[in-house]
């Protein structure tokens, strides 16, 4: 069954017996110090959060195994394992599971628990009543896991291969790095994501703040690792260097495949370089511990790598018609040949390395044949272990099983509130070459409702393309595609190219309670380029009918929160009573996420129009129902709204860094991104600009003039990038900022920053936004002695925010007038 490769033996010789007598057991542990060291600072002062990350290979294990050992106090240790379940929370169920002693005093939401542990059954409170919002159903879970924790400290909680995690558990763990647990020290194992790709835990704390995670890297051993491993290992005193070297060179200093060779050294004795046939590759490595096998044994070890790292001998009997007796005795071969060890509870593979090797010499029908005969097996479980089942049939080749089972392990990952698990199976089921159309646009809207709220919006996106480029789809699912499609584009930036797809899939949506929040987002006036504020009022006109006609509550109020936010940003003071209205009613009241969204949203229309005060009331109710429910994806809107503030109401000291950090935390928040970018602009510029006035009063301007290089560089790249994506006000905003950064340098451009700033607020009709633009442009016409070339454009502005409820704006006016009298 396994593929013995080639004879690496020279000259036709046997190959040398082995010796298991110089085996020295284990490899002694070597290198790491300031490695250890730092872990253990960092576990004697809890709570805290590590990420220790590193190739495959790499020691992650064998460092926490170090640290472990000398550690004193409650451990809790959880292992991800390459096929999971679309189950939440599975490696921190299992760690909790696995604690001899019992949690102390519970808090009531501990028992959102008591269904999924029934092993703490009589220590756990009775379960809540169930709630019917499956984000806040997760919060509570992931509430009640942190009160476990809480009692269970203090404690180290230690996950292993994290890389493996399903969703759930990686947004839990981004929930405890900015709600630590008192006493808990988290220590998380995962391999370092390769660039152009990334894993749920990477993304997952990526959107966390910096200071909530540390990151220990760890990189190949050097050369004098490798030549202590050689000493200790074969017992050499001073081993030559030509040994280390080809050591080095041959296995990258990554300690697992060290550790390999020097046992195969060990084994077969003699003098190492003259022995050419050594291997020194861990493929040729593991060939040479498969020889003594016999065809059986090599069969059941392949079958034990198609099934993962630790093999069941139940299914492995099922699968090659096997008794058990068999099995086991052919899986202890395997270990005496030092392919397998013994963990404790059972037999496995030392490292995932090996496994794939293992799997890799299984020749491929072979292995497609075994992952068929797996999942025959498999089938018969009951409860049907559908995503098992998924990647056995996938890697069997059978397109149509592995569909069904992959959309069955979406539909149960739905129903658990893990749209980022639906949405990873969904993605692959769109790789099926021979999947009907009608079958292919179902699973399609399927990956976009998963994939609004989960990980995987950058691999759908090209995905609702081509489906969207096919003139055959269906009406009604161009528009739920398109809806869907444009939302993502949205969240992902993409400000004009999302409205446009959504405005493409509105006339298609058929049911009005899915065109009225559709036409809702449409009427919002903040987000492009290129559409006046009467096309933003005529959509709000036509989702308020839509929304009649459905008797949806949910697109009522998705209406009514729209109106608002539309109404505030023309300065209309009849959004403040909807808001009020909205705010004390029951159906706001009830959709927790729903109500923290709008106030932010609010918070900002009111920053637009110059409502400092109303603005910070309105942030401080949404930060309250973001913590609340743990809605990650507005933590990063949190705090730019709140940054926004501080900037508005002159609170600068620190914000340069403060906003410098949110930058570099919303990398994969590309929504809040580009206006945290432009804002940091922004107070780079007003930074600069009063440094730089003031060194030109004692007569030195060159450290002002260095600030103002630097935020006139942020400024033009942020508007790039907004004229790019379509983002109206970021570039309004940067544009005006520019032009006041060069008013006094360069006037000329100032003005032209300013009428082009001007010119983008023409096109949406809120003259209230462009106060600042026409403000420079009277003040460069007035310097130059001219203020009659600003009138045009003051006079403008006046009419533009006449009536209107705008303090910023109009006390921008009342200086234009100063200096271009009416």
């Amino acid at each position: 069954m396994i593929d013995g490769g080639e004879d690496k033996t020279r000259g036709g010789g046997s190959p040398t017996p082995v010796r298991p007598e110089r085996l020295r057991g284990p490899v002694e542990f070597v290198g790491r110090t300031a490695e250890l060291a730092q872990l253990r600072r960092l576990v004697a002062t809890p709570p805290c959060l590590i990420l220790l990350e590193g190739e495959p290979g790499i020691g992650k294990s064998r460092l926490v195994a170090e640290l472990l050992a000398e550690l004193p106090g409650r451990h809790l240790v959880g292992e991800c394992d390459d096929v999971p379940e679309p189950f939440p929370l599975g490696v921190l169920l299992d760690a909790i599971r696995g604690c001899t002693e019992r949690p102390g005093p519970l808090s009531p939401v501990a028992g959102a628990l008591a269904p999924l542990l029934p092993e703490l059954a009589d220590v756990l409170p009775d379960a809540p009543p169930p709630l019917t919002d499956p984000a806040a159903e997760r919060h509570r879970l992931f509430r009640a896991v942190a009160a476990v924790l809480a009692a269970l400290s203090p404690a180290t909680l230690l996950l292993e291969d994290l890389h493996w995690a399903d969703p759930a558990t990686c947004e839990l763990l981004a929930y405890l790095s900015t709600h630590p647990v008192d006493g808990l020290a988290v220590l998380l194992t995962a391999r370092t994501a390769t660039p152009g790709s990334s894993t749920p835990i990477h993304d997952a704390l990526a959107r966390t703040p910096p200071w909530s995670v540390t990151r220990v890297a760890l990189s190949p051993l050097d050369a004098d690792d490798v030549r202590r491993l050689a000493a200790r290992t074969l017992r050499l005193d001073d081993p030559p260097q030509q040994l280390t070297a080809a050591l080095l060179d041959r296995t990258a200093g990554i300690p697992f495949v060290v550790e390999e060779v020097l046992r195969t050294l060990a084994e077969r004795g003699g003098d190492p370089l003259a022995d050419d046939s050594v291997p020194f590759v861990l493929r040729d490595v593991l060939l040479w511990r498969l020889r003594p096998l016999d065809e059986a044994t090599r069969e059941v070890l392949g079958a034990a790598a198609v099934l993962g790292m630790t093999p069941d001998q139940r299914i492995l009997a099922a699968v090659l018609s096997l008794d058990r007796v068999a099995i086991g005795a052919a899986l202890t071969a395997a270990h005496r040949a030092g392919l397998l060890h013994d963990a404790g509870d059972g037999l496995r593979f030392r490292h995932d390395l090996a496994r794939q090797v293992v799997y890799d010499l299984v020749p491929r029908e072979s292995r497609e044949w075994l992952h068929l005969r797996v999942a025959r097996v498999l089938e018969q479980e009951l409860p049907r272990p559908v995503a098992q089942l998924a990647h056995h049939y996938r890697r069997a080749g059978s397109g149509a099983d592995f569909v069904r089972n992959a959309e069955a392990a979406a539909d149960l990952a739905t129903e658990r509130g893990d749209d980022a698990t639906a949405a990873s199976f969904l993605l692959q089921t769109m790789d099926i070459a021979e999947l009907p159309r009608p079958v292919r646009v179902r699973l399609a809207a399927k990956l976009g409702r998963s994939a609004i709220d989960g990980l995987s919006q950058a691999e759908a996106i090209p995905v609702l393309e081509r489906l969207l480029a096919d003139r055959r789809l269906p009406p009604g699912a161009r528009g739920e595609l398109g809806l869907v499609l444009g939302r993502m584009l949205r969240q992902q930036g993409e400000a004009l190219r999302g409205y446009t797809e959504i405005e493409r899939a509105v006339p298609y949506l058929r049911a009005p309670r899915r065109k009225a929040p559709a036409l809702a987002v449409l009427a919002a006036p903040d987000t492009v380029v290129g559409r006046h504020v009467d096309d933003h009022l005529a959509r709000c006109t036509e989702a308020e009918t839509a929304a009649a006609a459905s008797g949806d509550p949910g697109s009522h109020l998705a209406v009514r929160i729209a109106r608002a936010s539309l109404l505030l940003e023309l300065g209309d003071p009849a959004a403040w009573a909807i808001i009020t209205e909205l705010r004390a009613s029951a159906e706001l009241a009830d959709r927790p996420r729903e109500h923290a969204r709008a106030c932010l949203n609010w918070a900002q229309g009111a920053l637009h129009a110059g409502h400092p005060e109303q603005a910070e009331a309105l942030l401080a109710v949404g930060r309250a129902l973001v913590d609340e429910t743990g809605y990650e994806r507005l933590t990063s809107l949190v705090e730019a709204t709140q940054l926004s503030l501080d900037r508005a109401t002159g609170r600068l000291d620190g914000l340069v860094e403060r906003l410098r950090r949110l930058v570099a935390s919303a990398e994969r928040m590309p929504v809040t991104l580009l206006d945290a970018r432009a804002e940091l602009a922004t107070v780079l510029a007003l930074t600069a600009t009063a440094n730089a006035g003031s060194a030109a009063g004692l007569g030195d301007r060159t450290g002002g003039l260095d600030e103002v290089e630097v935020a006139e560089r942020a400024l033009r790249e942020v508007v790039v990038d907004a004229r790019r994506v379509g983002a109206i006000w970021p570039l309004v905003q940067t544009l005006s900022a520019l032009a006041r950064l060069t008013v006094t340098r360069q006037p000329d451009e100032a003005v032209r920053h300013a009428t082009e700033a001007l010119s983008v607020v023409r096109g949406k009709g809120i003259l209230a936004w462009a106060a600042d633009a026409v403000l420079v442009l009277a003040e460069a016409a007035a310097a130059q002695g001219e203020p009659a070339r600003a009138a045009a454009a003051v006079a403008e502005l006046e009419a533009g925010i006449a009536g209107r409820d705008t303090p910023l704006a109009r006390a921008a006016l009342h200086r234009c007038r100063e200096l271009v009298p009416a």
